[in-house]
Order: structure tokens, then C-alpha cells, then sequence
């Protein structure tokens, strides 16, 4: 079994940054694509950011020049850098895995963008 830990959400003023991380703990024997979701109240949970398992990324059109995901293989870690935050950023932040060819949730980190 495959535990995924997210880290660094917080409170943050319109225009200010966050790092978020999530580190993958267990018995991991192959590990593939990592990505970020995000669930605003009352919405569906959207997919944010991606990263394969040799590095390409992607992100949602919404983010895009404003966050940065990008991974350390070695430590089976993601990592989302937010720049510019909106309130519309506000969310709960989910990390997403495939390990061992099963896929796998965290339990969320909270992220709200007020002034």
C-alpha cells in the first residue's frame, strides 16, 4: 500500500506564493505520472498540473505561467510552486500518483487566497 502526504497549504495574501509538496510512502516498486488536482467549494475537483515519470509536464490553461509542478524521482516527491495566487485559487489541493500501475489520492492540503 502506497501513502501520499501533501504539505504547505496555508493562508496567503492575492498576489503571494506557496510550495506544496507530496511525498509517496510504502513499498514502491515503479513509480509513473504524479499530478495536482484542486476542489473549490460547492465544485468538481479539476485537475491543476502533471508530470510524467521522465519529466514532462502540463497544466491547465487556468495556471499556466503562474504554477510550476515538477518532481524528485528519487524521493517519489511532487511538487507544485503557485506564483501570483488569485482567490479563485482558493481549494483544497489533492496529489495524484501511479504506483506500481494503481493510482492513488491524498487527503488534501488547504489553500485559501484572501486578502
Amino acid at each position: 500500500q502506497v501513502q501520499l502526504a501533501e504539505s504547505g497549504g496555508g493562508l496567503v495574501r492575492p498576489g503571494g506564493s506557496l510550495r506544496l509538496s507530496c511525498a509517496a510512502s510504502g513499498r514502491i516498486l515503479s513509480s509513473d505520472a504524479m499530478a495536482w488536482y484542486r476542489q473549490a467549494p460547492g465544485k468538481e475537483r479539476d485537475w491543476v498540473a502533471s508530470i510524467t515519470s521522465d519529466g514532462t509536464t502540463n497544466s491547465a490553461d487556468s495556471v499556466k505561467g503562474r504554477f510550476t509542478i515538477s518532481r524528485d524521482s528519487t524521493k517519489n516527491t511532487v511538487y507544485l510552486e503557485m506564483n501570483s495566487l488569485k482567490p479563485e485559487d482558493t481549494a483544497v489541493y489533492y496529489c495524484y500518483g501511479v504506483f506500481d500501475y494503481r493510482a492513488y489520492w491524498g487527503q488534501g492540503t488547504q489553500v485559501t487566497v484572501s486578502s
